[in-house]
């Protein structure tokens, strides 16, 4: 386990693979979440370093101060600036909120990166209204709209979404919140071209918080982006079809080393 201090606080991150080649991983987990979403990505660490870590407030990283938008969002950004230059990792992989803290790392942090895999995310990220009253008055609704067929996981089993939930409650009512109402005002669109690092945009077909369509627009927005669909999955493909996710990240690692 690292703990890497900076700007005040600690952030949390586990490794996997630190005397593998290749360019490392960083993976950043979604809304409500933490380093858990990428347990099975740790398999990648016979082909590359592997980190993944908890956000601020999430998981045991230190929370921060921030209003929910942007400023979280830069909080958020700092975590991984701090995280990837401490592990030496050059391509960050971003679930949903990770994938807006990925390409803002991109846009805005001098910060030397080799490659972005983004899946479950998009260029914007606005949020049901119904969802973002659920999460500030009825979070237990909240979490139960999340858990249902296509939008976390397409055919969840009772352990995925047990364990989902856990960890969405761990995260707690404010930070779940903050974190979906971050993702509700971010918008790059304008602002795609600038990304020039080559990037994969992979995607549960039956994913109905960020559709496909979403990723079909980072694919011909971006100037160095290719698109990977994942069968029988949703959201969290990662989770849900890990082995079919994993074939993705390691054909875009073969691409970079190219």
């Amino acid at each position: 386990m690292d703990r890497i201090t900076h700007h005040g606080r600690t952030t949390v991150a586990r490794t996997r693979g630190r005397d593998t080649d290749g360019p490392g991983l960083l993976c950043v987990h979604g809304s409500g979440g933490s380093h858990a979403a990428w347990r099975a990505q740790f398999r990648l660490a016979d082909t590359t370093p592997v980190t993944a870590l908890d956000l601020s407030g999430h998981g045991e990283s230190d929370d921060v101060d921030a209003d929910p938008g942007y400023e979280t969002l830069s909080a958020y950004v700092d975590d991984v600036v701090a995280v990837a230059r401490a592990v030496d990792a050059r391509v960050l992989v971003g679930n949903s909120l990770g994938g807006a803290v990925a390409l803002t790392t991109a846009l805005e942090r001098d910060l030397d990166l080799d490659g972005l895999v983004l899946t479950g995310t998009g260029a914007r990220l606005a949020v049901l209204d119904d969802l973002l009253a659920w999460l500030d008055d009825d979070f237990d609704r909240a979490v139960q709209f999340l858990h249902e067929p296509d939008r976390l996981f397409h055919e969840p089993s009772d352990a995925l979404v047990e364990a989902s939930t856990e960890v969405m409650y761990d995260a707690g009512q404010a930070v779940t919140s903050r974190d979906f109402r971050t993702c509700h005002g971010f918008d790059v669109r304008d602002r795609l071209e600038e990304v020039t690092t080559p990037s994969v945009a992979v995607v549960g077909v039956h994913d109905q918080l960020t559709p496909p369509w979403y990723h079909e627009y980072l694919a011909d927005n971006l100037p160095a982006c290719s698109y990977e669909e994942v069968p029988d999955a949703a959201h969290l493909a990662m989770l849900e079809q890990p082995a079919a996710f994993n074939a993705a990240v390691r054909a875009f690692l073969d691409d970079l080393a190219d």
